[in-house]
């Protein structure tokens, strides 16, 4: 313990004991008026074992302790507690003594009633000093605080417990609408979240209109979210999030400590989408005691995918990845936060086919999840061929090796830029695709041999080299945010919600049941339904305002023009298979186009042939021969570092 909270403990024993010798007259005056000890010594004796039994219960219900100006409830009940222990111990210690003891037998409670009394009066009094503190400060700026009556209650009272508060709460935006008119610390509850215009209207009428809105409660996300970003945005007030309610849940330290930090509302915050009940219980079943594999382990939906899978209490974990560093940083965050999963970090190439048969062995998988892959469409337009070797080529060696040393389930994460490709990365990835739905009917059709299921979806947010991390560093130089085309649209899932929805559709496409969609029997690919997409020009106003400044005015929007590859709009579902729902939320299924599995596999192997002999023109060729659909978009004069 310091200095400064030593001293603070002996002080609130010395007030303690103060208040305790002042209780003893007013007592005896209560039980008796005028009846007072005949002996002068009783008054040293009796102000000195006052103060002495005081302190016993001082201590056992942490009297001493108490930041007064923070009392609440628990610690006017431990005063309570701590008054009748004092003042039962006063009456057997002054019996035992033998000394004089008033007429009147009720003293004992009385004396507790007193005592009581002079310890709480002053917490309350210093209570409602800090909160008046707290409210009266008119120079601050006024806030709005938004959030459950829970969360904004635990924000209100973190607010009070600040020393030197940073702002003063003017009123409240709760969740129900029938919680309009209440109160709640004081401050009236203006209305709903979704009315959150009309009250700024009405305050922007009274001339009240706050300096700020703070999210109390981290669960106001995506279109709720969105609505209060609008109506905020018409009138000019920036909008924050506050602290997670458990680090507001703690502390009376917050007094003493720094101001509490309000931070900016992210971008993945507001297009976050409510989360759709999982088969959690499946998942554990699929993935609990089994031998599983991550390739691509180190970037974001790998590395996701090794969280979760980790998290589920595999017997064994192996991550592969080409990437030393981001194989590193995966490994070291599992080893901290799963130490007891048994996993092993290593770094190959998925086009290695020897390493990789190797690999298999020793690791021998029962479950494997093949998120590595090329998939910024710009560099891979630079280099054609390393494309094909990795998204086509890769990922036919990992599948064939997997099977060779006897792994029962695949999973394939594949893109939207798969459909109606007019890169070489979708056409790739529409090439391996077509592999893995081969393999997988012919395993369906009774071969015994590996099950793999493919998984289809759009933009996940913040993985490596998409546009929000784009956007952030260019934010972070004060601009320009660079776009390509004002009418580029793309849809965009968070990484979290993506990586659970491989897991569901991993677990609906291993079990063959009566309910499984018939379109996964002849090699259908699951899709994440991705709701609807957005326009990157959107997306960039957005995040400027999100950051406190203007579009346009504080921070420029260039488009820069479409680069090689690029579409305006991706496709979830090809022309000739539309999409069926299933009874999963989040999951469709693409109408299965297959064709041989060997027949594939010669054509992948010409093409990793042609490609390895350096000829790029033929294998580019024999690419669009394979995705008849195929689109090559030839100009290379278009490039930079725009997003889209």
């Amino acid at each position: 313990m310091n200095k400064l909270a030593s001293a603070r403990v002996l002080l609130n024993f010395a007030l303690d004991a103060v208040l305790a010798v002042l209780a003893l007259p007013l007592a005896l005056w209560l039980a008796g008026p005028g009846s007072w000890p005949p002996d002068p010594g009783w008054w040293a004796m009796g102000g000195v074992l006052a103060a002495l039994t005081v302190l016993v219960p001082a201590w056992a219900f942490g009297l001493h302790n108490q930041y007064w100006r923070f009392a609440g409830l628990r610690d006017l009940l431990a005063v309570m507690a701590a008054a009748l222990m004092a003042a039962l111990i006063f009456w057997l210690a002054n019996a035992a003594l033998g000394a004089w003891r008033p007429a009147n037998p009720a003293f004992p409670v009385l004396h507790a009633m007193v005592l009581a009394g002079l310890l709480g009066v002053p917490r309350l009094v210093s209570r409602l000093q800090a909160l008046r503190r707290v409210w009266e400060q008119q120079g601050l700026p006024p806030i709005l605080v938004v959030g459950s009556a829970d969360q904004v209650d635990l924000f209100i009272h973190a607010l009070a417990r600040e020393k030197r508060p940073s702002y003063r709460v003017q009123g409240v935006l709760t969740r129900r609408t029938r919680q309009t008119g209440r109160r709640l610390h004081g401050q009236p509850i203006l209305g709903a979240i979704e009315e959150a215009e009309a009250v700024l209207d009405r305050l922007r009428a009274e001339g009240r209109l706050p300096a700020l809105l703070v999210l109390a409660s981290p669960e106001t996300r995506g279109p709720a979210l969105e609505t209060l970003l609008d109506a905020a945005d018409r009138h000019g007030i920036p909008v924050r999030a506050a602290p997670l309610p458990t680090a507001l849940s703690h502390a009376p330290s917050l007094g003493e400590g720094p101001r509490m930090d309000l931070r900016p509302v992210s971008i993945e915050e507001l297009l976050d989408r409510p989360q759709v009940p999982l088969d959690r219980e499946g998942m554990a079943r699929l993935v609990q005691g089994r031998r599983v594999l991550v390739t691509g382990a180190g970037g974001t939906i790998g590395g996701e995918l090794a969280r979760q899978v980790a998290a589920l209490g595999p017997a064994m974990l192996t991550l592969l990845d080409h990437g030393e560093y981001a194989l590193y940083e995966i490994n070291l965050e599992l080893s901290e936060h799963h130490p007891g999963v048994p996993r092993r970090a290593i770094l190959a190439d998925i086009r290695d086919e020897a390493r990789l048969r190797r690999i298999m062995e020793e690791a021998r998988p029962e479950l494997l999840f093949h998120a590595a892959a090329l998939k910024h469409v710009p560099m891979v337009e630079n280099d054609p061929l390393e494309g094909m070797l990795t998204n086509a080529h890769g990922t036919r060696v990992v599948a064939e090796a997997a099977r060779a040393a006897g792994c029962g389930l695949m999973v394939f994460i594949s893109t939207d830029k798969a459909v109606n490709p007019t890169s070489v990365m979708g056409a790739t990835k529409r090439l391996a695709e077509m592999f893995c739905q081969a393999l997988d009917k012919q395993a369906r059709a009774g071969d015994g041999q590996m099950r793999c299921i493919t998984v289809r979806f759009g933009n996940v947010l913040g993985s490596t080299g998409s546009v929000v991390p784009l956007f952030r560093r260019q934010l972070e130089r004060g601009g320009p945010l660079t776009v390509t085309h004002p009418d580029m649209r793309r849809y965009f899932m968070t990484v979290r919600e993506a990586v659970g929805l491989v897991l569901q559709a991993a677990v609906v496409g291993a079990a063959d049941r009566e309910d499984t969609p018939p379109e996964l029997r002849d090699g259908g690919i699951f899709v994440l339904d991705m709701g609807n997409p957005v326009k990157i020009v959107d997306l960039a106003r957005r995040m400027i305002r999100l950051a406190g400044l203007r579009p346009d005015e504080d921070v420029e929007i260039r488009f820069t023009g479409l680069r090689p590859g690029e579409k305006l709009f991706e496709e979830m579902f090809h022309g000739q298979e539309p999409p069926r729902p299933t009874r999963f939320p989040g999951l469709l299924v693409a109408t299965p186009r297959t064709a041989d599995p060997a027949l594939v596999g010669r054509a992948l192997e010409e093409i990793a042939a042609t490609a390895r002999a350096g000829q790029a023109r033929l294998a580019l060729a024999q690419l669009s021969r394979l995705v008849p659909e195929f689109e090559h978009e030839t100009s290379a004069g278009r490039s930079g570092s725009a997003a889209g």
